[in-house]
């Protein structure tokens, strides 16, 4: 009965708010509809010949995460996947016309070398990884000719059949290869179509390429085809060196989807492609890493299969490849290695740029960026000299200067407050519920958090209300506005203002929003002070004046984070277990932080001016009961499904020793994300009971795996600190395999006259058949080896131990490993090797299949031994 008691300006002020509510629901729902590739309409298999096919590409992906059986290095699904896309490639070579020459080949890489991933120095050693390479070129074209790369990696991460990450990847350049030669175009230039074999293993495929390949220095551009997901957004993630490769994409994509702020977030996540291999480390060629975004929750899991391929996303990719490659093959800037070296003033500059929509795109190079990112804060210092010269015995310049300066201090207040209020209502909630229970259900992020955190940004406001109030504050109006009105909204613009020049000083790539949400405020200022002499300032018509030139920019915004807030909760289940009670907190408190910040980015820039018909304590407590509401419904919802599955790590752990000996056998578990074991057991006690570890369970008093043991995932098992460790029979095993892993000298050490001494060691990987990787950990005075020139990484330094080195082997398990380690000393060297082999045994099989439907279990076992020399 209170609602219909309320005050007229109550009611007008929650007139106003659902307003603003429906206004924003719309924009949501074109937002939804263009991350979600809703407006793409793929075409079918029979579509004609000269079209892209997102149905054929589709089809690729079927027989690739379907038919063949695991692509993961170490097992017979690889090879099968090699041999299913060479057989495509010759088949699409003896369609080609008289006008094309098509070239198709196989080659075996090995190598090794040094890189950091993760935080972390390793070392690489590989060996036979198979990649597929097409070059199509005109007949009168030339080895040495400048071309054009498309790159796609075809292995799999293990456990997982890969329809996204990457099968999606290979079946567009399948589709994007045919498509050229039976389009009847004939390239101005080669291009070469790379499909690698063991991107996952840290981009060795690209590296054999990039330092093997009688090509390599030929590559004038390429374009990395990536997923993080199985579809959506395909954004370009990295550009460069320079800003040529955004200009031709922005220039030619039918769907572009790129945001040069991406460059500033990408290094920040956990993980990398091959575009590092091409533009970075081995290489300076320009270049475009386009990534499948969304579908996050599948990757690198069991459940990223071919149904979950977003519809329209593989149609949209295919015409924006087949669009920028014609473009990259005609451009007068496509140059082989010797040339760029010599001609490139471009590949120091970088650019902003950003799609709309993927309707169109907006790119400007920096030095034009460097004059109207800066032009806003010009503006803001501007106009107090401005209203001071209309009429300066109305307003002194100090005042006005102080009055803007509170503004901006004001509206910063209230971001900060609107991503305060979404923290904190997220920590209260983890005292009655379980963490991430929006996991599964992403719009209760969204209906959880946007209430409270613009609760937040109008509490500055409500409080300069009622102090105004209290002290009868009164002063001379300004171009018929308020004057508080008119410092608040210069107070929020210079905030915006500066916001934007700190981005560009700062060295970033984006400032583009920033800069967009400065000259829309400004329409929409001038629509505002223009109703106001029309309908009066305190009639409801005036802010809506305001509000509707900012439609297009508050679009944006709500594209821009929506895509950002998206990424984060699907990517939250792999994000790692940080240990309580931190850990506990950490995953609500990302995402209530980052839809906070979203929610500042979209609603900040009404606020100056829509805050003093939103600002009413009726409105104030109905979006604190609202939010309140939600967390109390929210935490009654799961926070996982077969949609949303929780990850779940089973190592079988073997320690053996003498290649024939097994002296020790456990199961060592581990969760990464914010709900621990704990979690797991209760909601499925059969495994509880299967690992014997009670119904009283209890992380605190359960034996913890030690790090060591988890040296096969090293550095990704920097996500499993929270883990345990049970007891597990082997009895069994001996009977499985003949040998396990074993390294022994197989020569006399060489001693020198400076003291050091040459160890020659060989490994043998016993009869183990699916190994992914085999991982050394060498501790002591190593001061030289035979893998990557000889030269050792950067030392691990873990608390309390010794320095330590790691170095990483794959590729062709039945074959033995020779190398030498030379030490500084005769003091003992002492190496742990870690072998993780694939294949499970029945007592793993049955446990896996205890796990819930709602987890993805990524199951192996692992064989650790250590020697000493």
């Amino acid at each position: 009965m209170a609602f219909w008691r309320m005050s007229s300006r109550d009611a007008t002020g929650f007139k106003f708010l659902f307003s603003i509510v429906f206004i924003y629901a719309l924009m949501s729902a074109i937002v939804y509809s263009v991350l979600h590739m809703k407006f793409i309409s793929p075409l079918p298999s029979d579509a004609p010949l000269e079209r892209f096919s997102e149905a054929r590409a589709v089809e690729h992906i079927r027989v690739l995460a379907e038919e063949i059986d695991g692509r993961q290095e170490g097992r017979p699904g690889l090879k099968e996947a090699a041999t299913y896309i060479k057989s495509q490639l010759e088949m699409i070579k003896e369609r080609a016309g008289p006008n094309l020459r098509v070239e198709v080949e196989e080659t075996q890489v090995d190598g090794s070398f040094s890189m950091m991933f993760l935080g972390h120095s390793i070392s690489l050693g590989y060996r036979n990884h198979t990649n597929i390479l097409m070059r199509i070129s005109s007949m009168d074209s030339h080895d040495t000719d400048a071309s054009v790369l498309m790159n796609a990696h075809y292995d799999s991460p293990v456990n997982s059949p890969g329809a996204g990450d990457c099968g999606s990847c290979v079946a567009s350049l399948l589709e994007l290869a045919r498509l050229v030669v039976d389009s009847g175009w004939t390239p101005p230039r080669p291009v070469i179509f790379l499909f690698n074999g063991a991107e996952e293993l840290f981009m060795l495929g690209s590296h054999g390429f990039m330092t093997k390949h009688k090509l390599k220095d030929t590559i004038g551009a390429f374009i990395n085809v990536e997923a993080s997901g199985t579809g959506g957004i395909d954004l370009v993630c990295q550009s460069g060196p320079g800003s040529w490769p955004s200009q031709v994409y922005s220039q030619a994509a039918v769907y572009p989807m790129a945001q040069s702020s991406a460059q500033d977030v990408f290094p920040v996540i956990p993980g990398d492609t091959d575009y590092r291999m091409f533009a970075e480390d081995y290489a300076d060629i320009p270049g475009l890493d386009i990534i499948f975004l969304l579908g996050g929750y599948y990757y690198h899991t069991s459940f990223d299969t071919v149904d979950r391929i977003v519809p329209g996303s593989m149609q949209a990719r295919g015409e924006n490849l087949i669009s920028v490659l014609k473009a990259f093959t005609s451009s007068s800037r496509l140059k082989v290695a010797s040339e760029r070296k010599d001609a490139n003033n471009d590949m120091v500059e970088r650019a902003v740029f950003f799609d709309y929509l993927t309707f169109f795109m907006v790119y400007y190079p920096r030095r034009v960026a460097m004059v109207l990112h800066n032009i806003p804060a010009a503006l803001f210092l501007c106009v107090p000299f401005f209203l001071y010269m209309m009429d300066p015995r109305a307003h002194p310049l100090l005042s006005i200067f102080w009055a803007f300066l509170k503004g901006v201090v004001n509206h910063f207040a209230g971001i900060l407050l609107g991503v305060i209020f979404p923290v904190l209502f997220a920590v209260i909630r983890l005292f009655f519920a379980y963490p991430m229970s929006w996991f599964a259900h992403s719009y209760l992020a969204f209906l959880m958090f946007i209430p409270c955190s613009f609760f937040g940004l109008l509490i500055p406001r409500a409080i300069s209300d009622r102090v105004s109030h209290s002290q009868g504050v009164s002063s001379k109006k300004i171009m018929k506005v308020e004057p508080s009105d008119e410092a608040r909204f210069w107070g929020a613009f210079g905030f915006y203002a500066f916001a934007t020049s700190a981005y560009f000083f700062a060295g970033l790539n984006g400032g583009f929003m920033t800069f967009v949400i400065c000259i829309s405020m400004l329409l929409g200022w001038i629509a505002f002070c223009m109703s106001v002499k029309s309908y009066g300032y305190n009639s409801i018509k005036s802010p809506m004046f305001y509000v509707i030139p900012l439609v297009p920019c508050l679009l944006y915004a709500l594209y821009f984070g929506g895509i950002l807030a998206l990424f984060l909760i699907e990517k939250m289940g792999m994000m790692g277990a940080i240990p309580p009670p931190y850990g506990y907190y950490l995953a609500d408190v990302a995402v209530a932080a980052v839809i906070g910040i979203v929610t500042g980015l979209c609603l900040g820039p009404v606020i100056p001016i829509c805050d003093r018909w939103l600002a009413k304590s009726s409105i104030l407590k109905f979006l604190l009961h609202f939010s309140v509401v939600m967390l109390a419904v929210s935490s009654q919802f799961f926070p996982y499904s077969k949609d949303a599955p929780k990850r779940v790590v089973l190592q079988h752990t073997f320690i053996s020793a003498g290649g024939n000996e097994i002296t020790g056998s456990s199961y060592d578990l581990a969760v990464i994300d914010s709900n621990s074991m704990e979690f797991i057991f209760k909601h499925a006690p059969e495994v509880a009971e299967e690992l014997h570890a009670g119904p009283s369970f209890s992380l605190a008093n359960a034996e913890a795996s030690p790090q060591e043991a988890w040296l096969a995932l090293f550095p990704i098992s920097c996500v499993v600190t929270t883990n345990g460790r049970f007891s597990a029979k082997g009895n069994n095993i001996s009977e499985r395999y003949s040998q396990f892993p074993h390294l022994q000298t197989h020569k006399p050490q060489t001693t020198y006259k400076n003291g050091t001494r040459r160890v020659h060691l060989e490994l043998s990987l016993g009869s183990l058949e699916e190994i992914w990787v085999t991982v050394l950990n060498i501790t002591g005075p190593l001061s030289g080896w035979s893998f990557a020139d000889g030269k050792p990484p950067a030392p691990e330094l873990p608390p309390g131990g010794p320095p330590s080195y790691i170095l990483r082997l794959s590729g062709n398990s039945g074959e033995k490993w020779n190398f030498w380690l030379e030490a500084s000393s005769e003091e003992e060297v002492r190496v742990d090797v870690a072998v993780l082999d694939q294949r499970l045994d029945e007592e793993t099989i049955h446990l896996k299949g205890l796990f819930p439907k709602w987890s993805d279990v990524i199951a192996y076992t692992s064989f650790l031994s250590t020697y000493f020399f």
